[in-house]
């Protein structure tokens, strides 16, 4: 027990684990509605627009997350009206804004004097969070489960039978700019884990292993998240041990879960 107890006792690992919770919590079951709706490019494109808006926070000197958390949702609402009259598809504005976004950001960066402290935003610094960083992360999760779970219906219908939900009369368009601004905050949060490259690995993999072990939206999202805070917790007690980055080291056992439970997938066949 003494290789369990023995991280426990520095705070900067407690701290750790309850952020990683709460944010493999939040993109775990966000994710899994991204995974249905098959928007997984989207999620991948929030997380590299955050850049340039963190970068300005940075020069700014006000708090990193305002920065990540305007240019997000900038860009998603910038996704949905410029596709919205299908006179430019999803994908293509999903495939120019955040790239010219993360381009900005770069751009951002190589005038800075300071590219190390940067480079966090890049790679993430869980391990680094403070009191006021679990805060607003507490209430970006509360913010996401709680639309979700108030909207359950719509947001599941909207995932799985679009066409039927436009049919008893929901506002799809609304229920769509609120999944991509839910994603904006997510992201947000998930920034601070293991930075803009790797979130969307947190939003992704832990639901699309879920999805291979089961088809009901609830057992779903309850084995999504149950992944989530799993790796989160043997990621950074990986990072301990062997020196490892922490937020490479979380995403690594989301991969190692997804391919275990392909298996499990592949031989129940």
């Amino acid at each position: 027990m003494h290789w369990l107890l023995e991280p426990l006792q520095y705070q900067f690992i407690r701290s750790g684990i309850l952020a990683a919770s709460m944010i493999g919590v939040t993109c775990a079951v966000l994710g899994v509605y991204v995974v249905l709706r098959r928007m997984s490019n989207v999620g991948h494109a929030l997380t590299h627009s955050a850049l340039p808006g963190l970068v300005v926070a940075y020069l700014m000197g006000i708090n990193l997350f305002i920065g990540a958390a305007v240019a997000t949702i900038l860009t998603a609402f910038g996704i949905g009206f410029i596709s919205k009259n299908d006179e430019v598809y999803e994908d293509t504005a999903i495939g120019i804004m955040p790239t010219a976004m993360f381009a900005f950001g770069i751009l951002l960066m190589s005038n800075t004097k300071s590219f190390r402290d940067l480079s966090a935003m890049l790679f993430g610094n869980i391990l680094g969070v403070g009191t006021s960083d679990l805060v607003l992360i507490a209430v970006i999760a509360v913010i996401v489960l709680g639309v979700l779970a108030l909207f359950y219906k719509e947001f599941e219908l909207f995932s799985v039978d679009p066409n039927y939900a436009k049919t008893i009369g929901i506002p799809l368009a609304t229920i769509r700019y609120g999944l991509l601004i839910l994603l904006a905050l997510t992201v947000v949060a998930g920034i601070q884990a293991v930075g803009t490259i790797l979130t969307n690995a947190l939003l992704i993999a832990p639901a699309a292993s879920a999805r291979l072990l089961t088809n009901r939206l609830k057992t779903m999202v309850t084995i999504a998240a149950a992944l989530a805070v799993a790796s989160g917790f043997f990621g950074i007690y990986l990072s301990y041990y062997f020196g490892l980055s922490s937020g490479a080291a979380i995403v690594f056992v989301c991969t190692v879960s997804f391919a275990v439970c392909w298996l499990i997938k592949f031989f129940r066949r």
